[in-house]
């Protein structure tokens, strides 16, 4: 044992009545003085980079027109029946008054333009008659919550019940409605989580001071990382997904809670040898501090990789999951020892009946010396491999998507609006994507345009098309060619889900197809480009698939080079770290297989699969220490395999009582009613289970069995100890 790490814990037992207070009181005034992470980030620039081009494009439209053509706020009404015609008759005079400026109190609504399925207009409608999209414009310094407000105040002042009003609906208030629906359920998933913590590790240590101990360390860490996390961003200018509060609750719980149980394991392993309440804190804490902090440094590196992005989404989710877990290895090397150097044997107190402290059963010892012998070794390692490899297949057609309205539990009144506008026109309707064609008189080229409008037209996965020509708009709609005949736009309307991802293919095949579309329709010269939600939604993922490579290195490369200078060997962490991806690829290829093969989504959420990815290297990596780190020091002493059988059985249990842990942390994630939270619940919660039940108990061992004293350490002398060994 490193007589650095003997000095630190008697350091920190020695002062742990301080270490203590500081931390409470540091906690406490975190909560004081510090903004909460949540408090700063607005709209959407927390998705979108400044430098997307449909953003720019849709700016450019609105400089060269003077007026928007997308509206992402809309007001649905809709009659099955069909609508009378007096509704459609004062849709159209409502509108007139808001841009007139009869109506004084709609502001910052600018315009009103009610689309109606009656006349024509979108030739890929289902229906006729039945429903009455009107798309309101805004300003684009209006934040998101206003234009919701807004519109909901229009709504209740100018429609009555005749109008057949659905709701108010749009990307803007699905994410306004997004927003809500975290910030409601995070203290349920907050108490939620910690009752269950608090089940588990009262469970595994026949005990109620344990739990309440590593709920207590877990909370600490949790309030400094949210108060200084929002700090951070609010200083550096950083938005913040919404995303992140939900999931650093469940990360800082999960892995908090896994370093607590460590530390309590060696603590109480040492007070049944007969070992003093301090010498036995320091004991525990010199053996487990070097391997928690090189576990939180690990993952800290892993998920801090992400910065290497280009997407902001990433950039903000990175360091901020870096920055939960470091803060929640540096509250647990420092106050989960001086805990244990205050309670002692008070630490595990259970009115009930406890096991003997050091049992681990026949079976345990039993499949331990099984697995370390080669010629069972191999097979497993064999049928492992080939079952996560099954696993991941479906990886291979993984859609994705950036889903507002689709993420929605279905009784929100926000999509319930929203399949109202689709049933009665297509699934685009409500956000439909522009084109905009620029060039010296191209608005004037009425044939070109036209054959421009039907190469559109008949695009696999566009339902309609409205442009210049177009027949049956309402009086005063046209918008669609410049005055000074140098830019003109169309609307096209999608026929799948907007943001999912076969219309982000459809956007993606448009983009590379429009030079083509412009030569053969006569309109030389002239560029094109596309806006929207669509076009928005297929940047951010070209930019996620772009970033896959260099996120991918640099997690990589961080995690293998802690596992390097812990096992101070390169074959073994290779092959460990080659286990981690064999484990990831089966989570995503079960996650793709769920939602997108089994439930039907239109493709997963963008940064899903990434943000798991990078979640699950980095904590598998923390595995791979708590598993492999006792086995490795033992095999300086005696042969790998026999330092597997020895070590497995103690270190496998914990470890399977701190992933669990980790899981159900992970898995509740479901409490939050929205779609991106569904797939990373199952995603980290399936991930975590196969890392340790199946990677890090069956695959890990069985590789390094079957390597055997190819990758084995350098033998040193069996020294002997001043702590029981582990065995």
């Amino acid at each position: 044992m490193s007589g650095l790490w003997r000095a630190y814990a008697g350091v920190v037992v020695a002062l742990r009545w301080l270490v203590v207070v500081g931390w409470l009181a540091a906690a406490g005034l975190s909560v004081v003085y510090l903004p909460a992470v949540g408090q700063s980030g607005s709209d959407l620039e927390e998705l979108v980079s400044a430098g997307n081009p449909a953003v720019a494009n849709e700016v450019r439209s609105f400089q060269r027109f003077g007026f928007p053509l997308l509206s992402r706020v809309a007001v649905v009404q809709r009659r099955a029946e069909g609508l009378p015609e007096d509704t459609q008759r004062k849709a159209v005079e409502r509108a007139r008054s808001v841009a007139d400026g009869t109506f004084t109190d709609v502001a910052p609504i600018r315009a009103a333009v009610p689309v109606m399925n009656a006349k024509g207009v979108l030739p890929g409608s289902t229906e006729t008659g039945t429903t009455i999209v009107t798309l309101l414009f805004t300003d684009p310094d209006v934040t998101f919550a206003q234009q919701v407000k807004a519109a909901e105040r229009f709504v209740a002042a100018h429609y009555d019940a005749s109008d057949a009003v659905v709701g108010v609906t749009g990307s803007v208030p699905a994410r306004v409605e997004q927003t809500r629906l975290v910030q409601h359920s995070v203290p349920k998933l907050e108490l939620i989580t910690i009752g269950a913590v608090f089940l588990i590790v009262a469970i595994a240590f026949r005990s109620l001071i344990a739990p309440a101990l590593a709920l207590g360390v877990a909370g600490v860490a949790t309030l400094l990382t949210l108060h200084v996390g929002g700090a951070l961003a609010e200083r550096l200018g950083v938005p913040v997904p919404q995303e992140t509060q939900p999931l650093v609750v469940a990360l800082l719980l999960g892995v908090v809670t896994d370093y607590v149980v460590f530390y309590l394991s060696a603590a109480r392993r040492q007070l049944a040898a007969g070992q003093p309440r301090l010498s036995a804190a320091r004991l525990a804490t010199a053996r487990f501090t070097p391997i928690v902090a090189t576990a939180g440094l690990t993952a800290a590196a892993g998920t801090g990789a992400l910065i290497v992005a280009d997407a902001p989404t990433f950039r903000a989710f990175g360091p901020g999951m870096a920055l939960a877990i470091l803060i929640g290895m540096l509250v647990s090397v420092t106050l989960m020892p001086a805990l244990l150097g205050i309670l002692g044997r008070f630490a595990f107190w259970s009115p009930l009946r406890q096991r003997p402290e050091d049992s681990v059963g026949l079976l345990g010892r039993g499949w331990a010396r099984l697995l370390t012998r080669r010629w069972f070794a191999l097979p497993a390692l064999l049928a492992c491999v080939a079952g996560l490899v099954f696993a991941a297949l479906p990886a291979a057609h993984l859609r994705l998507g950036v889903s507002f309205v689709e993420a929605l539990p279905p009784s929100n009144p926000t999509r319930v609006a929203a399949n109202a506008a689709e049933a009665g026109f297509a699934d685009g309707i409500l956000s439909p994507t522009e084109v905009l064609v620029e060039g010296g008189g191209v608005a004037n080229n009425a044939a070109g345009l036209d054959r421009l409008y039907k190469a559109l037209a008949a695009e696999p996965g566009v339902a309609g098309v409205i442009g210049p020509g177009t027949q049956g708009l309402p009086e005063g709609l046209s918008v669609f060619q410049a005055r000074d005949g140098g830019a003109a736009r169309f609307l096209l309307i999608l026929a799948d889900e907007p943001l999912g991802g076969r219309a982000v293919a459809t956007a993606d095949r448009l983009n590379r197809d429009l030079p083509g579309m412009l030569a053969a329709a006569g309109l030389t010269g002239a560029t094109a480009g596309l806006a929207g939600d669509t076009a928005v939604a297929r940047v951010i993922v070209e930019q996620t698939v772009h970033d896959l490579g260099r996120i991918a290195l640099a997690a990589l490369l961080a995690n293998l080079f802690f596992l390097v200078v812990f096992l101070r060997a390169l074959i073994a962490p290779v092959g460990l770290l080659v286990c981690s991806v064999l484990a990831i690829g089966a989570t995503l290829g079960l996650t793709t297989w769920l939602f997108q093969d089994r439930l039907g989504d239109d493709g997963l959420t963008f940064y899903v699969p990434f943000a798991a990815a990078v979640l699950l290297v980095a904590l598998g990596s923390d595995y791979n220490i708590f598993g492999i780190g006792p086995a490795w020091r033992e095999a300086r002493k005696r042969p790998l395999r026999e330092a597997l059988a020895v070590t497995l059985p103690h270190s496998a249990r914990a470890i399977r009582t701190a992933a669990f842990t980790l899981a159900v942390s992970f898995g509740l994630l479901l409490i939050v009613p929205l779609r991106p939270f569904q797939e990373l619940a199952f995603a980290l919660a399936v991930g975590v289970f196969i890392d340790a039940f199946i990677v890090r108990s069956i695959l890990a061992p069985a590789l390094l069995s079957v390597l055997g004293s190819a990758v084995a350490p350098e033998p040193v002398g069996a020294a002997p100890e001043t702590e029981p060994a582990l065995r």
